[in-house]
């Protein structure tokens, strides 16, 4: 009864917190720093990359799992196609690991893009999938599921209790403070999807209560250390739930303190032209640089033929969802959670490339270096 007890006071207390936006030390970019920022790296598309080999963030730099040579080869695939910027994807429990040796791997990874002309965009916490990770052996892909084994960053066990969301400071301020002047890293994207709630069968049961509430309170945290870190390159969180995005009045607290402490904005949009359009015309009213940090769902309508113009046109840095199909399964789509699949889908839901390059659409590979090159 007195955790419960507790916890409602907790509760009750974070909601009180969201009613003014909190002051945050370090300085929001302004409009114009943003925009030179833009003009200098010019438009650019690129994909949320994770090697074919890597279930998840830890499998990519876990030093046991750290495959250099296939992360090589699929990087100069991405080149070939005219690809200039990745998303991706690290965890604060690399860190306690191990953080010299995952700075190294980090660095070698960043060498071997660079070498590619790629720049990385580093997203640093993670809502999304499960909320236990671990460290060690990662488990084998699910057949037929989509992204089995992908792990929120930090988890539902330091998230869910406010005493040990100090925990990642280091991870936050080491990490950032690395690569604070390294041109190699082009973004820092600070959390993706915030408040996103696993309601996966195995994934639900460990969700934690009043999600929304924790992350808010964590995510103050997170842009408060990076901003005392002061890196050379632009702060975002991408925004992903609710709508009325163009009127900041309309926003929820967690969406309207993501808009304004985000120094280029960014957004995920796995919907077809019409709506996509729609978020873009409404994300334009901040008069800062765009990026589309997650799109391509085939059979939602969002495609590369479909999307991928749109936001060249109006010059929205593009990063699509999945490159070669590996271990995450992201060819079959989110529905596989809930319904049994036996069979690879004919149209494929994220990734461009099989493991052995052959492409899930010629005419698609063809119409992606005519438009990104």
């Amino acid at each position: 009864m007195l955790k419960k007890i507790l916890v409602l006071l907790f509760a009750l207390f974070l909601i009180q917190c969201q009613k003014t936006q909190p002051k945050i030390k370090g300085s929001r970019w302004s409009e114009e720093k943003a925009w030179e920022w833009h003009r200098t790296n010019g438009w650019m598309a690129g994909t949320n990359f994770n090697p074919s080999t890597s279930i998840n963030q830890l499998e990519f730099f876990q030093e046991a799992t750290f495959d250099l040579e296939t992360i090589e080869r699929e990087l100069s695939w991405s080149a070939e196609l005219g690809m200039k910027m990745h998303r991706v994807y690290i965890h604060n429990l690399l860190w306690d690991q191990d953080s010299i040796g995952f700075l190294n791997r980090l660095d070698r990874y960043l060498e071997a893009s660079n070498k590619y002309n790629i720049k990385t965009m580093l997203v640093l916490l993670d809502d999304v999938w499960n909320p236990v990770p671990k460290l060690g052996t990662q488990p084998d892909p699910v057949p037929f599921v989509h992204n089995s084994g992908w792990v929120q960053a930090p988890g539902a066990a330091i998230l869910g209790d406010s005493l040990r969301h100090n925990e990642l400071k280091n991870y936050i301020k080491g990490v950032v403070r690395h690569f604070a002047e390294d041109d190699r890293v082009v973004a820092w994207d600070l959390y993706n999807e915030p408040d996103n709630v696993a309601t996966q069968p195995g994934l639900k049961e460990n969700e934690i209560q009043n999600k929304a509430l924790f992350t808010f309170s964590l995510l103050k945290k997170v842009v408060g250390w990076a901003r005392e870190v002061d890196p050379s390159q632009p702060l975002t969180m991408g925004l992903w739930k609710g709508s009325n995005w163009g009127k900041i009045e309309k926003l929820r607290p967690l969406e309207r303190f993501m808009v304004e402490n985000s120094d280029v904005i960014s957004f995920h949009s796995y919907d077809g032209p019409e709506a996509t359009l729609e978020k873009i015309i409404a994300l334009k009213t901040y008069n800062r640089p765009i990026i589309c940090s997650e799109y391509l769902a085939r059979t939602n309508g969002s495609t590369f033929e479909t999307i991928l113009p749109l936001l060249k046109e109006n010059e929205i840095h593009a990063i699509n969802w999945g490159f070669v199909s590996g271990k995450t399964n992201t060819i079959f789509p989110w529905s596989s959670w809930t319904e049994e699949m036996d069979s690879i889908p004919k149209i494929w839901h994220h990734d461009i490339y099989r493991i052995d390059k052959s492409p899930f659409s010629e005419s698609e590979i063809a119409f992606l270096k005519a438009t990104l090159k």
